[in-house]
C-alpha cells in the first residue's frame, strides 16, 4: 500500500517550481529570437518582410493601462490573456499578427500619484512603465514590444495635438457628417449661410464667435465639478455620492468654470440610426439608445422680468397646465430674478445640495425639496403669471436647466405641487377610473385648454407647436440626454493644448509644423489646493511658467504676441 504521507520523488512533476523555470526558459528564447517581433513592408523594421507579406494581417491593440499604480492588478490580465489566446490562434491559422499595447501615463491618476510620493511624473510614470513591462513578459504575452508607445512620449503626443486640430478644425454639415471648417467660412462668405448682420459688416471678433459657435471643439462657461484640493475639474464617474473626490476625499462643488467641450451631440441622430445595422444583442442597442436618449416637443419661450426662459417639452400640447416653473440652482438667471426676501433662502438652499450628486438629485425616491425665488414668468398661451422655484431635481447641464411644470402630467411634478400647494391644472382627460389624487401620464383628448380642446394628443402636439411658431414664442424641436463632452485640463501632466490667444482672446490653432507642443520640465506641478474654498478659481502649474505661456509666434501675419492655453 503506498504511503499517501510520502514526498512525491518523480523527477519530471510538473509543479510552480517546474512552471516557472519552463516560463522563463521560453520567455527569454521569445525575447532572445524575437519571435513576436512582426516586420514593417518598409523603414527601419522592414527586415523579414517577404517572408510574411503573403499572409492575411490582423492587428490587435491590447487597452492601455495607466502607470499611476506602481505595477499591473489582477484585473489587467483578464483582458489580456484573451487577446493572446486570440493572437496566438490566429496565428496557428495562417495569419501575420500583430499585437501590440501602450501605456496611458498622462492624466489625473498619474501626476496626483507623483504628487502623493513627492516625484516628478515623468520618473514616477516611466518607472512604473517599465515595471509593467517587466510584469507583462512575465505572463508570457505575444507583444511586439518594440511598437510599444506610452502617450507621453514627443512623438505620441504629436498625433494627440494633430488629432485634436482636425476635429477643432471641423463642423457638423445638416447631414450629420464633419466638414472642414474653412468649407463652413466660404459658406458664409458666399452668403449661402447668413448672419443676422452681412457677412462683410462684422468685425473680425464677431466672424470667430460666429465660427467657433460651430467647431467640434469649442470652448464654453459650463456647470463643472470643482474640486479645489485637487486643482481641477472632476468628471461624474470620479465624484463619489457624498459630493467627494474619489482621489484624495476632497470636498467637489458644481460652479460655472470656462471649459472645452467637444459637440458629440451633433452626431446624436447618426449615433442612433447608425445601431440598426449593428450585430448587437438587442439590449445592448436599447441601452445605447437609451444612453442617446433621443426626444421630440417643442422649445417654449416664458417671458420674465430678466429676459426669456427656455425649456424644452416632450408634451407642449399639456402647456395650459403649466402652473409653475422649475429651474436648476446653478441657472444664471436665478441671481437675475431672485427677489431680496428670498435671497437668504436661495443661497441657503444652493449650499445645501452643493455637494449631492446629480444621481443622488434626480433618484425618483428622493423627497422634494424646493425655493421659491420671488419670481414670476408668464405662461405664453394664456398670460398667467406662474411662480418660480429652485430645485435640486432639474439639472443646469441637462437641456435648458429649466422646466415648465405640469403637476397634473406628471408624476415629479405633482409631488412637488402638493409639497409646496400649487395649483393643478388637468389638460389631458384621464379614464373615469384614474384616481383624482394622481398625475395622468397617459393618452387622452385635450381639456381645459382653449383651443386645443377636443383633440389627440398628436394632433393636439402638432397645433400648439404651429402656433407658438407663429408668434415667436417657441418651434418645434428635438433634444438628447447625450451631452457634449466636457474635456479640460487645469492640471500638469496632460498633453498641452495646440492652442495660443491673440491680443484680442481669440482662440487660434497651431500648424502642423509646430507640433508637438511639448511640457516645460516644472519641480513645482501641484496644483494650489485650497479644499475648502468653493469660489477658489483655478490655478492651473503651466501658468505660473512665464517664458513658456507667453510666446511671440508668426502664424501667418508676421510675429505677433500670443498666450497658450494652461
Amino acid at each position: 500500500m503506498a504511503d499517501d504521507n510520502a514526498v512525491d520523488e518523480r523527477p519530471f512533476r510538473y509543479d510552480a517550481r517546474a512552471a516557472e523555470q519552463f516560463e522563463q526558459k521560453w520567455q527569454a528564447y521569445w525575447n532572445e529570437n524575437g519571435t513576436w517581433e512582426v516586420p514593417n513592408p518598409a523603414g527601419p523594421l522592414a527586415d523579414g518582410w517577404s517572408e510574411v507579406a503573403h499572409k492575411p494581417k490582423r492587428y490587435i491593440l491590447d487597452m492601455f493601462p495607466y502607470p499611476s499604480g506602481s505595477g499591473l492588478h489582477v484585473g489587467h490580465p483578464l483582458g489580456y490573456i484573451g487577446t493572446d489566446v486570440y493572437g496566438r490562434y490566429l496565428r496557428m491559422k495562417g495569419f501575420n499578427v500583430v499585437h501590440t499595447i501602450g501605456y496611458d501615463a498622462f492624466g489625473l491618476p498619474a501626476e496626483q500619484y507623483a504628487v502623493e510620493t513627492g516625484q516628478h511624473p515623468r520618473v514616477t510614470t516611466e518607472n512604473n512603465v517599465n515595471n509593467m513591462r517587466r510584469q507583462l513578459q512575465r505572463l508570457g504575452l505575444a507583444h511586439d514590444e518594440r511598437r510599444a508607445v506610452s502617450t507621453t512620449d514627443p512623438g505620441f503626443v504629436r498625433w494627440t495635438q494633430w488629432i485634436f486640430l482636425k476635429i477643432y478644425n471641423s463642423y457638423c454639415d445638416d447631414n450629420g457628417t464633419a466638414r472642414p471648417i474653412e468649407q463652413l467660412i466660404k459658406e458664409y462668405e458666399s452668403g449661402t449661410h447668413a448672419t443676422q448682420r452681412p457677412w462683410g459688416e462684422l468685425s473680425r471678433v464677431e466672424r470667430a464667435e460666429v465660427i467657433d459657435g460651430h467647431r467640434l471643439v469649442y470652448r464654453t462657461e459650463a456647470m463643472v465639478n470643482w474640486c479645489p484640493g485637487l486643482g481641477t475639474v472632476l468628471a461624474n464617474e470620479e465624484v463619489t455620492p457624498d459630493g467627494r473626490s474619489d482621489r484624495g476625499n476632497f470636498p467637489v462643488y458644481k460652479r460655472p468654470l470656462t471649459q472645452w467641450m467637444m459637440r458629440i451631440t451633433a452626431f446624436a441622430d447618426r449615433l442612433i440610426d447608425g445601431l440598426d445595422g449593428l450585430d448587437w444583442p438587442e439590449p445592448v442597442k436599447l441601452m445605447q439608445r437609451n444612453w442617446i436618449g433621443r426626444s421630440t416637443g417643442a422649445r417654449v419661450r416664458f417671458a420674465t422680468e430678466a429676459g426669456e426662459l427656455e425649456v424644452f417639452t416632450t408634451r407642449p400640447d399639456t402647456l395650459f397646465g403649466a402652473t409653475f416653473m422649475v429651474v436648476a440652482p446653478e441657472h444664471a438667471i436665478v441671481d437675475q430674478l431672485v427677489a431680496p426676501d428670498a435671497a437668504d433662502a436661495v443661497a441657503a438652499y444652493r449650499a445645501a445640495i452643493e455637494n449631492v450628486s446629480e444621481q443622488d438629485r434626480t433618484a425618483d425616491s428622493r423627497d422634494k425639496t424646493g425655493v421659491f425665488i420671488g419670481a414670476y414668468a408668464t405662461n405664453p398661451v394664456n398670460g398667467a403669471q406662474i411662480p418660480i422655484y429652485i430645485a435640486d431635481y432639474v439639472l443646469a447641464g441637462y437641456g435648458t436647466g429649466a422646466i415648465m411644470a405640469v403637476p397634473a402630467e406628471d408624476e415629479r411634478d405633482w409631488a412637488f405641487a402638493e409639497k409646496f400647494d400649487l395649483p393643478v391644472v388637468r389638460t389631458v382627460q384621464p379614464p373615469p377610473d384614474h384616481p383624482e389624487d394622481q398625475a395622468f401620464t397617459g393618452e387622452g383628448v385635450a381639456i381645459n385648454s382653449d383651443f386645443l380642446n377636443g383633440m389627440a394628443m398628436a394632433e393636439a402636439k402638432a397645433a400648439i407647436t404651429a402656433w407658438l411658431e407663429e408668434r415667436g414664442v417657441g418651434e418645434g424641436a428635438q433634444t438628447t440626454k447625450l451631452r457634449d463632452w466636457l474635456f479640460s485640463r487645469q492640471r500638469y501632466w496632460g498633453e498641452p493644448f495646440p492652442i495660443v490667444y491673440d491680443v484680442d482672446g481669440l482662440p487660434h490653432a497651431l500648424p502642423d509644423s509646430m507640433l508637438p507642443v511639448e511640457l516645460p520640465e516644472l519641480d513645482d506641478f501641484a496644483p494650489r489646493s485650497r479644499p475648502d474654498d468653493p469660489d477658489a478659481d483655478p490655478e492651473p502649474p503651466l501658468g505660473r511658467v512665464e517664458e513658456w505661456v507667453n510666446v511671440e509666434l508668426d502664424l501667418g501675419d508676421g510675429p505677433q504676441p500670443y498666450v497658450r492655453e494652461t
